[in-house]
């Protein structure tokens, strides 16, 4: 392969093939970094165009199992459906790219982006971006701009800008920012959980010589406060800015002609526009005030009918436009001039919320969140780690487990929409990604496996962050431990030259005519995730630092919310599963486990409970269908912990005991002796007559006289007495 440019950026180098492979394409790129190969492709049909406002783009990113020298698993041997990992890289790489179309570009387009090669220390998702952004940029699209991205890592307190897959996995923080050389369009963030040193928990080994129990840790969210955040973004957005001038100096040699394209015209009339803004503004400001999006699309479209009768030679299509633009601009200029929204509220405010806790009786926890006109069901579920979800990604060694599971689910009825339900859209496992992220730094499951899924019930903007309020209010309910409240809230903004106004929890009309769609989870005292668009070609990060205050803001207030409804809830506790952690002496967990297991099983069976037991450390951990029945096992763990000891007795054959009758077989009895050890009676050595039925001579509980007869490797053979 000839390679004709090599760029050397922070902790990598990239090397680009323009003219090898792919020819047929508007553009092509083969990218080159460590031992990952990459082929992105663009194409456009040009023999349609789409006649709507709406940029026909389609992205695609492709791993092929070879490239790490794997085999597909299952049934099919052949790359399937994409993997999670797959559909959430194109909607990075689509959401990035997006922008750059120039306004009126119609033709279908399709960006498909083949992992050949991999380098398990590579990142994928920055290599994909970089490659696409190639390709569209040599391609004969009247692109000149490049787009690449930066991940940024923070290891023991350290600030690291293209960190390798390794490094990745000690980082507290996971950043991705995209842009191009002069604004930042994409980010995407996440805090990782770590654990800490109890060291109220610790005991002084000089105050107590004799306790000899594990350090405790505390499993930490690691959230991240905005001034560091801000920090950082601006040494990563540098790093993003010099890298693109390095892209497009490199590139522009072998930028194709550009082709001829024929733009939609996307006209204005004007006379329309006048008409209806000199005619019937208050009618639109009052249909502004109709909250949901359905009752406000039949209220404008009420106003069309009515003007179609006043102006009967009008097209209602040039028309329906005019009404959107007057729509728009009223929205956007009582923001930025009375500083009130449309539906009254003032900039900050945050929408009514309620919450209801387990509305669900048989599901072991829920939570009924509604902000506004927005409202999730969540509805979680505790499983053990049988229950995890197996994935592999290609830069995996081997089959990992996921034991953190948030699905989200978005009806059309829920924006009054008649659209029949399908199977998961990129759009629903984005925003499942999201509350994902922002929830899974908060618990440690140690084990178990907790699915969380949200059902949107109703949406007027922002039911991701409903998602991640439900979610957070629904593992409370299910008395699952979380080290902090995480509480999520969408910003918006409109600007207009120099003027600018933040919008904190957003709805559906603000997000469609605003500027900005800025996502933010977390603590009262910092973020553990966020996603942020930028529709207007990019923000300054003093707007953006005036932004994430304004976010936690509000996010305290919805918190203060929560903490209060957490008072009110009540457990489902008949079918809500039981988790017990605690420690035991490791010398007791022969005596636990009982000759040949009897005893442990005799425990699960008993309490209808599951019991994993670490010998080094002593760790003991119990799980169930019923608190009740996770106490009651581990009351009974304790109790041959705390009993009595009696001394072993050295037995001999010809020996004579007195002992009890534990349990009664088809062939025999079982007999504990004196200081608790079991032997066995055969039917045939329980009396001198024949015996039909051991039950008919011998009752469990019973005491009586035993001989020991001989031994039999570890097992004692006992004949009666009289």
């Amino acid at each position: 392969m000839k390679y004709e440019v090599k760029v050397d950026l922070k902790n990598r180098s990239e090397e680009y093939s323009f003219t090898e492979v792919a020819k047929q394409a508007n553009g092509s790129a083969w990218l080159k970094s460590g031992d990952t190969v990459i082929l992105a492709t663009v194409v456009i049909d040009e023999t349609e165009i789409v006649k709507d406002d709406f940029l026909p783009l389609t992205v695609q990113y492709i791993e092929k199992t070879y490239a790490a020298g794997k085999i597909p698993g299952g049934f099919f041997k052949r790359e399937t459906k994409p993997s999670d990992f797959e559909t959430l890289t194109s909607r990075i790489v689509d959401r990035s790219l997006r922008p750059l179309f120039p306004k009126g570009f119609g033709y279908p387009t399709q960006i498909t982006i083949m992992t050949f090669s991999v380098d398990k220390e590579s990142d994928l998702q920055v290599l994909a971006l970089n490659a696409a952004s190639a390709a569209l940029f040599v391609s004969n699209i009247d692109i000149n701009t490049s787009v690449s991205a930066v991940r940024a890592a923070k290891i023991d307190g350290e600030l690291v800008l293209n960190p390798t897959l390794s490094e990745l996995n000690r980082s507290t923080l996971d950043l991705y920012l995209s842009g191009t050389k002069d604004d930042l369009l994409m980010i995407e963030m996440r805090s990782m959980g770590g654990e800490r040193v109890d060291s109220s928990l610790v005991l002084d080994p000089l105050m107590d010589p004799t306790f000899s129990a594990p350090i405790i840790t505390t499993h930490v969210s690691n959230a991240i406060g905005e001034d560091e955040l801000i920090a950082i973004f601006e040494k990563t957005e540098q790093l993003l800015f010099e890298s693109n001038a390095k892209y497009e100096e490199a590139f522009k040699a072998f930028k194709k002609e550009t082709m001829e394209i024929e733009y939609k015209a996307h006209l204005l009339n004007e006379e329309m526009v006048k008409y209806v803004r000199e005619n019937h503004f208050a009618d639109i400001k009052s249909a502004m005030n109709q909250m949901a999006k359905s009752e406000r699309s039949t209220a404008l479209r009420s106003i069309r009918k009515k003007i179609i009768l006043e102006q009967e030679d009008w097209n209602e299509a040039e028309l329906k436009d005019a009404i959107e633009n007057v729509k728009k601009e009223q929205v956007r200029a009582q923001i930025l001039n009375e500083r009130v929204r449309a539906d009254g509220r003032a900039l900050n405010e945050i929408r009514p919320i309620s919450i209801s806790t387990n509305v669900l009786p048989r599901a072991h926890s829920s939570c009924l969140f509604t902000r506004g006109q927005t409202q999730a069901l969540v509805v979680l579920t505790m499983g053990g780690p049988k229950d995890a979800q197996m994935f592999e990604n290609l830069t995996d060694n081997g089959t990992q487990n996921e034991n953190f599971m948030v699905h989200y689910n978005f009806p059309g009825f829920s924006v009054g929409e008649a659209s029949p339900i399908m199977g998961t859209k990129r759009r629903e496992l984005g925003h499942g990604n999201l509350a994902k992220r922002a929830l899974e730094p908060i618990v440690n499951l140690d084990g178990q496996t907790v699915r969380i899924v949200s059902e949107i019930l109703e949406s007027n903007g922002s039911s991701s962050m409903a998602t991640v309020c439900g979610g957070y209010m629904a593992l409370r309910a299910a008395d699952i431990e979380t080290s902090d409240v995480i509480a999520g809230i969408a910003m918006g903004m409109v600007s207009e030259g120099n003027k600018y106004a933040i919008l904190s929890d957003i709805m559906g009309l603000e997000d469609h005519d605003g500027d900005m769609d800025f996502k933010v989870t977390g603590s009262k005292e910092g973020i553990t995730a966020m996603q942020m668009d930028i529709k207007l070609g990019g923000i300054s990060l003093n707007v953006l630092k005036e932004a994430l205050y304004q976010a936690k803001e509000g996010r305290a207030h919805i918190i203060d919310i929560m903490v209060e409804a957490e008072k009110n809830i009540e457990f489902n506790d008949g079918v809500l599963p039981s988790t017990d952690f605690f420690h035991i002496d490791p010398s007791f967990i022969g005596e636990i486990i009982g000759q040949a297991g009897k005893t442990i099983r005799e425990i699960i069976e008993k309490f209808e409970v599951a019991i994993d037991i670490d010998k080094k450390e002593g760790k003991v951990k119990v799980t169930g269908k019923s608190k009740g029945g996770v106490k009651s096992a581990r009351d009974y763990i304790e109790g041959i912990i705390n009993a009595p000891k009696v001394a072993k007795i050295e037995y001999k054959v010809g020996d004579k005991h007195k002992g009890i009758v534990k349990k009664i077989v088809d062939f025999g009895a079982f007999i504990e002796l004196p200081d608790g050890t079991d032997g066995l009676m055969h039917i045939s050595k329980i009396s001198d007559q024949r015996v039909e039925k051991v039950s008919d001579v011998l009752k469990e509980g019973e005491e009586i006289n035993v001989e020991i007869l001989e031994f039999k490797g570890n097992k004692i053979s006992l004949g009666r007495c009289h």
